[in-house]
């Protein structure tokens, strides 16, 4: 009977959870991309950055992973505001965790860039290629199949970190569940289908992250 009930609640309850949880994925998706690419800059600058750029882009990366993700969360939402930079809490959301996002990138490509042999930039500076085509055709293909299965690992982080928003006032899925549970007492069921859900997402993500895996992969 408690079943029961708890599936007739949820299928009432379905447009706020739904709408939840395209909040999560919207803020989850567009830090993880935004903190991919910044990412990328942040782990090249690590490893070919000349002297005061490597210092500031290391104090930014040090500084950042250091810092926890709440503290983030709370610095965009209302330090900025101070400031004159006033963003709605959905744009706050995604900034820190965005900011988050790039320091790990960037030490996840620096390592996977500093394993490439030397010889190799060499070789391409040796037929004329530029550092861009460089990157693209000859050492971001190989630091590709070694950052994939850390940058699964912190994207999954990312979707956990999204459960932090709901400080600022973000409705995404977890303070969707938690209104729900202030108002049923279901809180076992919510919290449980909530997880759940979470599951669902980071799980999608290890499947691409292998699909991207099996693409790039060099055929024994």
């Amino acid at each position: 009977m408690e079943l029961v009930a708890f599936l007739e609640t949820l299928w009432l309850a379905r447009i706020p959870i739904l709408k939840g949880l395209g909040v999560t994925v919207s803020i989850s998706l567009l830090a993880i991309l935004a903190g991919t690419v910044l990412g990328i800059g942040v782990g090249l600058a690590l490893t070919y950055g000349k002297g005061p750029v490597r210092w500031l882009v290391r104090g930014y990366t040090d500084f950042i992973r250091g810092t926890p993700v709440l503290v983030l969360v709370l610095a965009s939402y209302y330090v900025l505001g101070t400031v004159g930079i006033d963003l709605g809490p959905f744009q706050a959301g995604v900034l820190a965790l965005a900011v988050f996002c790039s320091s790990h990138v960037g030490e996840i490509v620096r390592g996977a860039l500093q394993s490439i042999p030397n010889g190799q930039t060499e070789a391409a500076k040796a037929i004329g290629l530029t550092f861009p085509q460089t990157f693209a055709y000859v050492l971001g293909p190989q630091a590709l199949r070694q950052v994939l299965p850390a940058w699964v690992n912190t994207a999954a982080e990312m979707v956990k970190a999204s459960t932090l928003l709901s400080i600022i006032g973000v409705a995404e899925l977890l303070l969707r569940t938690q209104e729900l549970i202030s108002r049923t007492f279901m809180s076992l069921e919510f919290y449980l289908f909530a997880g759940f859900l979470y599951f669902v997402i980071n799980y999608g993500i290890e499947r691409f992250g292998k699909y991207v895996e099996r693409k790039t992969s060099i055929p024994s």
